[in-house]
């Protein structure tokens, strides 16, 4: 049975327009998505800044209200329950965010941001317990648990983060959205809290989507990894295999830009013509086709569905029948 199963997920937010605000538009943030996550699975998620990758993220643990569309978590959809009913249910799915330096109150220590969880969802009976409880998350995320009574301010960033993934680590989750955990941390401090993530994934079984734009990141962390453009999965797959013989156009371009290490590489960058196109006003058909080289007539009127290719490849792409 999946943790986490998506169904033609939508995300619209509502856009004033006119001199007098009266006209509405909407921007599709998220445009029917659907994908499924399995207990102790990481499945990665990539795509241009301002494709909905972060709307999908927080909307699949309801800190943004989905416009249509089901979210199960362990077979229930929390989508459609109240505001008391989802907060008994967070304990089983948490998030770490981008920021570092935003995440965290300034004005708590580190043991009172640790531990607001533990008492918001009284899991420690007491003074004592709720400090030996935080002293051990600091241990296990790298720090020393003497720093818990210190401010964010008197940390790094690549601390911080760890301060963060021990926060999420407090109410013993099944599932973490990691909101591109790693994007505004030094590259060799990067490494570190990847490779954190995974001994911690190992060490208490959670289950993770794992948000960023750098594909090279994302192949290294993921099972499986979903490309996003424009509010829609375009294509879906093992992470190695997309990341060895990517099938759709938009995946290709993506990978062309990853730095290569070996001078004598043969492979060549695929340059995009354009912008990304308004999600106020998405293109007719294809969203991809107005920037894509390999664009047929079709691709201007159809919207290609996801498609099995092979045993472990879906893609939205006419150039696949």
């Amino acid at each position: 049975m999946n943790l986490l199963e998506i169904q033609n997920l939508k995300v619209h937010f509502p856009v004033r327009k006119g001199l007098l605000g009266r006209g509405k538009e909407f921007v599709h943030a998220v445009d029917g998505v659907t994908f499924n996550i399995a207990p102790g699975e990481t499945l990665g998620l990539v795509g241009e800044s301002g494709c909905g990758k972060t709307t999908l993220g927080r909307a699949v643990i309801q800190l943004v209200p989905s416009t249509h569309g089901r979210i199960l978590f362990n077979g229930e959809d929390i989508s459609r329950l109240s505001a008391t009913d989802l907060r008994s249910r967070r304990q089983r799915f948490q998030m770490i965010f981008q920021d570092p330096y935003s995440s965290l109150n300034p004005r708590l220590t580190v043991l009172e941001c640790i531990g607001e969880a533990l008492d918001i969802h009284r899991l420690a009976p007491d003074r004592a317990a709720r400090r030996e409880r935080v002293d051990k998350l600091l241990k296990d995320v790298g720090l020393d648990p003497s720093h818990a009574d210190r401010y964010p301010h008197e940390f790094s960033g690549g601390q911080r983060q760890r301060i963060g993934i021990a926060r999420a680590l407090a109410v013993q989750p099944q599932l973490i959205v990691c909101d591109e955990p790693v994007s505004a941390l030094d590259v060799s401090v990067q490494a570190q809290i990847i490779n954190l993530l995974k001994d911690l994934q190992d060490a208490h079984g959670l289950a993770y989507l794992f948000v960023a734009h750098d594909l090279a990141v994302v192949e290294h962390i993921s099972h499986r990894i979903l490309v996003m453009y424009l509010g829609r999965i375009v294509e879906e797959g093992e992470s190695k295999s997309l990341c060895r013989s990517p099938l759709h156009p938009y995946t290709r371009s993506l990978l062309s830009a990853v730095p290569v290490v070996d001078p004598d590489s043969k492979r060549s960058r695929i340059f995009l013509a354009g912008d990304v196109p308004s999600p106020i006003h998405p293109p007719s058909g294809c969203p991809f086709h107005p920037r894509c080289p390999m664009a047929e007539g079709r691709c201007k009127t159809e919207v290609p569905q996801l498609k099995s290719i092979g045993s472990d490849r879906t893609v939205a792409c006419h150039l696949f029948p």
